[in-house]
């Protein structure tokens, strides 16, 4: 099924709760990160179609990138006396606190496509997310291969302390430690935003020899690549030949970018992360069935000789 039929099919079977769907509507509030990919506005899209579907009452509170909002919406949606919450959290540490609140006040909670450091994983009740250790190795392991081990790669890191960045970078660092031609140069964060990306890329480029000692870089999000790729064109060189493109996500920009020759790798990170928890939450609610701690979605690479068809699939989703 394509995304764009997917979106359909999911919009026409909305229109088909019942009555007693009704009787049992649930009320879900998502405390959502903000709106800094792509990626992340589809996730919300999709999320309201799949709340649709079911006849939940799915109450979204955007975080604008910040902690502390994410920490006031969860304690609204507390006082508000919602069915469940589902969080994607911004960054790893700091939520013990307020998810003992939405505990105590037998309120189920979900994490969504990122996760959290806790001693406590009683305070959540399961967590609905890709391998992004995975998604670093594979972007590792398609660089390796496609340069034969030698490269000089610069790296947009994702937002500082949140669970994609850490681990996407983990699971390349893994990769590169075990080939001593491959060698990070140059790191630092781009926020996980497209602005920053090539503010940062821009950097990279002045700092080594106008981009020439660069073969690669290796961004956290596909977002950051396309403000890297950006950087790169202002600074007279070719990315995607000249500077070697590799990101994740699979947002239709970076499609885009592959069909035109100026990026070369794409790991997916599918967007419909609510439909799953939502499926969970509800048997968990209907028939007091525990889900597993982790409900882990499918991650793919994606090259240039499918992007055209991609973009197709994608761009009414995004």
């Amino acid at each position: 099924m394509t995304f764009r039929s997917f979106v359909v099919a999911l919009a026409v079977t909305a229109g088909f709760a019942g009555a007693a769907q009704a009787q049992t509507k649930l009320t879900i509030g998502f405390s959502q990160i903000g709106s800094e990919s792509g990626w992340r506005a589809a996730e919300t899209k999709v999320g309201k179609i799949e709340a649709q579907k079911r006849g939940i009452d799915f109450r979204i509170s955007d975080a604008q990138q910040k902690q502390e909002n994410q920490i006031k919406a969860i304690r609204s949606f507390v006082a508000q006396g919602v069915d469940a919450i589902f969080v994607a959290p911004v960054v790893a540490t700091g939520w013990d606190s307020v998810l003992k609140e939405a505990k105590e006040a037998k309120i189920p909670v979900v994490l969504l496509d990122r996760s959290i450091d806790t001693r406590d994983d009683s305070l959540y009740l399961t967590a609905v997310t890709s391998d992004t250790v995975h998604e670093g190795r594979v972007a590792g392991e398609w660089l390796l291969k496609q340069t034969g081990g030698t490269c000089n790669v610069v790296e947009l890191q994702g937002t500082v302390g949140s669970s994609p960045a850490i681990n996407r970078k983990k699971g390349f660092d893994e990769v590169v430690a075990k080939n001593p031609g491959l060698k990070i140069i140059r790191t630092q964060s781009g926020d996980f935003t497209r602005a920053k990306g090539k503010e940062v890329m821009e950097s990279f480029i002045k700092a080594e020899g106008g981009g020439r000692n660069i073969c690669a870089v290796y961004a956290h999000n596909d977002d950051m690549a396309i403000g890297a790729i950006q950087a790169v064109k202002e600074a007279g060189l070719k990315p995607g030949k000249d500077i070697l493109v590799v990101s994740i996500d699979a947002v239709p920009d970076i499609f885009k970018a592959m069909a035109d020759g100026e990026a070369n790798a794409t790991v997916e990170l599918t967007p419909n992360m609510a439909g799953p928890a939502f499926d969970a939450l509800m048997a968990y609610k209907k028939d007091g069935k525990v889900p597993p701690k982790w409900i882990q979605t499918e991650s793919k690479l994606y090259l240039p000789d499918t992007a055209k068809a991609e973009y197709e699939r994608r761009k009414d989703l995004y």
